[in-house]
């Protein structure tokens, strides 16, 4: 569809980061009252690494609001 090369792998990388957010679980604490993620949780993991995006930036934000 004329798509360079280039652009496609951001596209794929993009969309993957977005499957694999997907997948990861969200512990509910206090009753609904909060969440937390596993530091361990190899998808976000491998949402951060896609994206190049702080690992501990990333398990804070997905659990705050601000």
């Amino acid at each position: 569809i004329g798509v360079k090369e280039s652009h496609q792998m951001t596209i794929f990388r993009i969309i993957a980061a977005i499957l694999h957010l997907g997948n990861l679980e969200i512990q509910g604490e206090r009753d609904g009252e909060a969440c937390s993620v596993s530091s361990e949780d190899e998808h976000l993991s491998n949402f951060c690494s896609l994206l190049g995006v702080e690992h501990s930036q990333m398990q804070h934000w997905l659990c705050h609001r601000k």
